[in-house]
């Protein structure tokens, strides 16, 4: 899925040949608005060899190469240049390549994206580089490693802005920026358009004035809160100077909120792009606007750790990744107007690791990387949230003051450089004074996930006589870790589920025993891994369980219910409670549950606990109850709160019988009020997705629901829901979209893959097992690295739910020897349909 695919090898004989002093980039954005696919970009790049007669590549993706010059010689594209590669032959000991390229606009999110805003019709760009698209754009040597300074011209019509790593002086259309400091190709960024923003400055001791930049597409201004997101920016500012000591390197720090982006947010130095659905334009619960401030305060840790300090080669991407994710969840809790931000990780982060962590994929967290293909098959749970995990375990294992003076020390000693894991591992033994060996081999090289399960013996008294934490480990992956965690005693009162007892122990080898419990008193519930320090998945006892089914709403401790969730969740998925305890442990528990963040994750768990981990005779009943529950807390719910709408949105999704869709459908149409509850934009769509899904409309009220709402999200919500009409016309329209033709651009496709894959649409979607496997392979030798995924994932037969759909993907694994990417995202497709089954088994035995 990666054209010329940039092997290791390959990246570092070109480090070990080639010094990069700098770029002087050209991009010609004038006719962008009538040229819809083509621009001109113009790339001089200053080199030193330290071989003089050797040859090596430039990297330059392009429609065509108009003229290449090294060293003033004309080199001859047409035998030089295969659409990805410029052979550079020849090289002197001193170098100036000057290439000139018509390069072609991105509809996928990589590279230069082009959008037209329905609203307005206005022309929007922006950059999208990591991990290897910026010879998408300009001529480079596109790698980590070769980190050179650059300096960007962008002409472009006369009213639009654009931005870059830099600040620019304007003329006109013309806009030159001034040089950056030294850094990496993947995060330059260049961002042009009408777009529309708020401007303000931030003074930090040590640093100065750094000026603050909000922006969005103007028809989407009047919903962009700046005054909060700069906020934000302000406090991170002011806190990660505070943790690294090493001041902000370079001069303004704009946000840009930007259309049909294909991740969450990008860390381009000084110019951060973020996917524009962060500008609610509806209304939303508190849990959103907290997922934002663990985003933006993920990608300010960045402009240290990757942008500052770069990994030399993306074996090391999980560090900078799994730091920023460790680090912004720390300042979000210490610095921002949400304490209990350890609580969503422990919710949302954590159950992504584990998941992650028990596929047949699943790899140790400094995985081999050995080409541009295995990075992006690799952002994964492991890379953001495992890695997170373990780093915050490792901070309360070395100490916190510890772990932060060891970045402070990296950050000084290898500014604007490129390290390796080694590096960090090295400061903090310095710091610590502990051996890094050991934990790095156990935690960083190794993969897997280890359970913890409590196993005691009580007298006739009711107090420990013994108790061992146990530790068991995964056949294929029988790496049994240290861990420091701490135990929780929980008895359940007048004052609720409270914690009277606490110890911390090192658990080490398949039995630790816990002597300093022995003759305390059993209570209620024993929790293992109270407070969320180690990473492990963990196991309850029968008492423990009792307690959790007839008084979860009682903790007082809102980690600590979070904890019991995810544990019981676990169980389920790994069939040691049937899928039904499961919901009726929901159903029974949500009511009391007061996080709105662990709410929304709570309906989204029991709606898959029900399909496809359910059994299939009791799929509608369960869902039925499920939006009764739902209802009914609906309509008890606090007027106007965050808990209200979470429970409208469940209602909605979940609706199956007359009476529950009637009254979906009176919600849309106005005939049935909420007190406080406001039927807005995005709730009108939610509403309408089920009323659709289940056949109750149809075309006619999906097209008057778009010129209601003609702007982007509009159009994707319409979109899928043409996809989700439960018809065979529809799905063979989306099938077409989506396989057979390659139009869409990437943020209509993920909706149309959202809208076709329906579970509940089973019998519309049999005869596409066939045609996925089809097709499956052209998928991937032709789409984007990040559409090849989308499609390949997202259309994955899970809809089969049988025996019979995971033997075809192991005889076509089997039979077919697919190329890693693809095998690895079959394999994980089909590691997850095969422990739905699993589970699916043993609830219906129960």
């Amino acid at each position: 899925m990666v054209a010329h695919n940039l092997t290791r090898d390959e990246a570092a004989e070109r480090h070990r040949l080639l010094t990069v002093s700098g770029y002087d980039i050209h991009v010609d954005l004038t006719k962008a608005v009538d040229e819809p696919r083509i621009f001109r970009s113009r790339s001089t790049v200053r080199f030193d060899c330290s071989e003089p007669g050797a040859t090596t590549h430039v990297d330059i993706a392009a429609e065509a190469v108009v003229s290449a010059t090294l060293n003033g010689t004309t080199l001859d594209a047409a035998a030089l240049f295969d659409g990805e590669r410029l052979t550079l032959p020849s090289l002197a000991a001193a170098n100036e390549l000057e290439i000139v390229a018509d390069c072609v606009y991105s509809k996928t999110g990589e590279g230069l994206h082009r959008f037209v805003d329905p609203v307005d019709k206005e022309v929007y760009l922006y950059s999208q580089f990591e991990t290897f698209d910026a010879h998408r754009v300009f001529a480079c040597f596109d790698q980590p490693n070769l980190k050179a300074t650059f300096r960007f011209t962008v002409d472009a019509p006369k009213h639009w802005v654009v931005l870059s790593n830099m600040p620019a002086t304007r003329d006109g259309g013309h806009h030159q920026f001034a040089e950056t400091p030294v850094q990496s190709t993947y995060i330059t960024a260049i961002v042009a358009g009408p777009y529309q923003g708020v401007t303000d400055t931030h003074s930090v001791a040590g640093h100065g004035d750094i000026a603050l930049g909000v922006y969005c597409r103007t028809s989407l201004f009047e919903h962009l809160d700046a005054d909060d997101i700069i906020e934000i920016t302000r406090q991170g500012l002011d806190a990660y100077h505070q943790l690294f000591t090493a001041p902000y390197a370079w001069p303004k720090y704009d946000q840009i909120f930007v259309p049909e982006f294909n991740a969450g947010a990008m860390e381009n130095a000084g110019c951060v792009t973020f996917n524009e659905t962060y500008v609610f334009r509806s209304r939303t619960t508190d849990a959103s606007y907290e997922r934002r401030a663990v985003t933006i305060l993920h990608e300010m840790a960045h402009m240290w750790f990757g942008d500052l300090v770069t990994m030399n080669w993306f074996e090391d991407l999980w560090l900078n990744e799994s730091f920023a994710e460790y680090v912004s969840t720390h300042v979000t809790a210490r610095h921002t107007r949400w304490p209990d931000a350890w609580t969503s990780f422990c919710n949302v982060e954590k159950t992504w690791a584990y998941r992650q962590d028990q596929l047949a994929t699943t790899h140790p967290i400094a995985a081999d990387i050995p080409d541009i293909e295995a990075v992006e098959t690799n952002f994964d749970g492991i890379t953001y949230a495992k890695g997170a995990s373990v780093l915050k375990l490792l901070a309360h294992w070395v100490g916190e003051d510890e772990f932060y003076a060891a970045t402070r020390a990296y950050f000084a000693k290898h500014a604007f450089g490129n390290t390796t894991l080694q590096d960090f591992l090295g400061a903090l033994e310095s710091t610590s004074g502990r051996d890094m060996s050991q934990w790095a081999k156990e935690w960083l090289q190794t993969a897997g996930v280890n359970t913890l399960r409590p196993a005691f013996e009580v007298g006739a008294d009711g107090r420990f006589t013994s108790f061992t934490v146990e530790q068991t480990a995964p056949a294929d992956h029988p790496t049994l870790r240290q861990h420091r965690l701490r135990i929780g005693l929980y008895s359940d009162g007048a004052d609720g589920l409270v914690r009277n007892h606490q110890v911390e122990i090192d658990v080490a080898g398949p039995a630790t025993e816990v002597p300093e419990l022995i003759g305390v008193a059993q209570p209620d519930l024993v929790l293992l891994n109270d407070d969320d320090l180690t990473y492990a998945k963990i196991r309850l006892d029968d008492r423990s369980w009792q307690t959790l089914v007839s008084s979860i709403g009682r903790f007082t401790d809102p980690l600590a219910r979070t904890i019991c969730w995810g544990a019981a969740w676990d169980m389920a998925r790994d069939a040691e409670v049937s899928a039904g305890d499961y919901v009726d442990l929901v159903l029974g528990g949500i009511g009391s549950e007061t996080e709105v963040g662990t709410v929304q994750t709570l309906f989204r768990l029991v709606s898959q606990a029900i399909d496809p981990y359910g059994d299939p005779a009791q799929i509608r009943s369960r869902r039925q109850r499920l939006a009764a529950k739902a209802f009914e807390l609906l309509d008890s719910a606090a007027a106007g709160g965050d808990l209200q709408l979470a429970y409208a949105r469940a209602a909605a999704a979940n609706a199956v019988d007359d009476a529950q869709l009637g009254r979906v459908a009176a919600l849309l149409d106005g005939s049935a009020v909420v007190g406080g509850l406001v039927v807005d934009t995005d709730l009108r769509w939610l509403l309408l997705q089920r009323l659709v899904q289940t056949g109750r409309v149809g075309t006619d009220a999906i097209e008057e629901e778009l010129l209601r709402d003609f702007t982007s999200a509009g159009k994707e919500h319409a979109v899928m829901l043409r996809a989700a009409r439960p018809t065979a016309e529809a799905k063979a329209e989306a099938w077409h979209a989506m396989v057979e033709t390659d139009e869409l651009p990437n943020a209509e496709l993920e909706s149309t893959v959202v809208g076709f894959a329906s579970l509940e649409q089973r019998d519309l979607l049999t005869s596409y097992v066939d045609k996925y496997f089809a097709s499956v392979e052209e998928l991937y030798r032709t789409r984007s690295s990040e559409m090849g995924q989308l499609l390949i994932t997202g259309l994955y037969p899970m809809w089969a739910t049988d025996q019979g759909t995971v033997d075809r993907t192991d005889a076509y694994l089997r039979d077919e020897q697919p190329g890693a990417a693809l095998r690895r995202l079959l394999t994980e497709s089909r590691d997850a349909l095969a422990r739905a089954l699993r589970s699916r088994a043993r609830d219906t035995a129960s």
